[in-house]
């Protein structure tokens, strides 16, 4: 087993952390573009964010194909080569000739990006000690913070002088370069014991899963809290491109450097983990992510970009946590398992708009804000209640 801080743990680490940044540069490269692609394909708020929507419901759906595939082939293959293929969709996207083609060549990338989240921190849970892989799955969700942030400012930058095809180019030539250097990285496992797949194994290991309450409560907070969290900034870019800020592409993918308080969440996170109680750090997580909403509900651009830092924050070390936490508690079949998590994670992500649109339409932002409290009310009794699971596990 791989020790923390050790040469194989940083060159491990470093590899899956560079895997992560290239699928969320890829995943979210057109969110800046959102406003522009409305006005151009003349489509409503709800329909060109269908272009998020789509991409992050196939990505749940592959992850139940990646997990259990790859208790029984191996973890390695299946990450090297669905990157390099989701380099190859940005490359189709700079020359779609309509919207619905847009759609669905998001919707194969989606899939195709499921490859490497479905199975890397199974991979970690084989190859690492517990203390490395607590320290590793917080670099490595920071990774997926500084992605977001690197694809929305690259397709936003790029965008600005050559228009949507030359974010996607600029974006898919970015992915193809990252994954040589990938394959070079990442180590071949050693402690990996590969499983004869069975479908029917693969469905019982997930319903076991879903009948573990305690797994459970920590999906759902993961899927809720990202349902929120990801859909707040598609709803921002149209309050930012409208009067009195009136933004531009390049402009709005700035806005996602906020998520580097994200990045500094997800980073301390093994760190407060091994100080005090996980899910006590996870109910923290969610208020912060509350109060971070009503800061946004200030008219000042510096007040929304402070509020979108703390949601940030917030978030990202919840989810962190929650992670962590499936790979803690999952009883047998890792890969299923912290599969399952980035399933109601996604989903979540691609029911947002339905969630959000009509508080959208009733109140704009402040609408957007209450529907986000309502569901935040939830998750927070969620990490409640896994604190309260702890204390009990502490005494027993």
């Amino acid at each position: 087993m791989i020790e923390a801080k050790t040469r194989a743990w940083w060159r491990a680490t470093l590899a899956l952390c560079l895997g992560s940044f290239l699928v969320f540069i890829n995943l979210y490269a057109p969110q800046p573009l959102l406003p522009g692609l409305k006005e151009t394909y003349d489509v409503s708020t709800l329909g060109v964010s269908l272009l998020m929507s789509v991409s992050t419901l196939s990505l749940a759906l592959a992850l139940l194909v990646f997990g259990p595939l790859s208790d029984a082939i191996g973890r390695e293959g299946i990450m090297r080569i669905t990157l390099l293929l989701a380099g190859g969709c940005s490359l189709a996207l700079a020359f779609a000739p309509t919207f619905e083609s847009l759609l669905l060549l998001r919707l194969v990338q989606g899939f195709v990006l499921g490859g490497l989240p479905a199975v890397a921190i199974a991979w970690m849970g084989d190859e690492f000690e517990k203390p490395a892989l607590l320290s590793a799955v917080g670099l490595y969700i920071g990774a997926n913070s500084l992605g977001g942030i690197s694809g929305r400012i690259v397709g936003g930058g790029a965008a600005e002088i050559g228009g949507p095809t030359a974010a996607f180019l600029a974006v898919g030539i970015m992915t193809l370069i990252g994954c040589v250097v990938f394959w070079r990285l990442l180590p071949n496992s050693r402690a990996f014991t590969p499983q004869r797949f069975e479908l029917r194994k693969a469905a019982s290991d997930l319903v076991s899963h879903l009948r573990n309450p305690v797994l459970l409560a920590a999906y759902c907070l993961g899927g809720i809290n990202f349902l929120i969290f990801i859909n707040q900034y598609s709803y921002i870019t149209f309050r930012l491109a409208a009067v009195p800020y009136q933004l531009a592409a390049s402009g709005l993918g700035l806005i996602f450097l906020t998520y580097l308080g994200g990045t500094f969440g997800s980073m301390i996170s093994g760190r407060l983990a091994g100080r005090f109680s996980p899910a006590a750090c996870m109910m923290v997580g969610v208020l912060i992510l509350m109060l971070g909403t009503a800061i946004t509900l200030s008219e000042s651009l510096v007040l929304i970009i402070v509020g979108l830092s703390i949601n940030a924050f917030g978030f990202f070390l919840a989810h962190s946590l929650a992670s962590s936490w499936v790979g803690r508690y999952a009883q047998g079949a890792r890969g299923s398992a912290s599969a399952l998590y980035l399933v109601f994670y996604y989903v979540g992500a691609s029911l947002g708009g339905f969630w959000l649109e009509p508080f959208w339409r009733w109140a704009g932002w402040a609408g957007v804000s209450i529907g986000s409290w309502l569901l935040l009310s939830i998750t927070l009794m969620i990490a409640f209640g896994l604190w309260r699971f702890e204390r009990r596990q502490a005494v027993g």
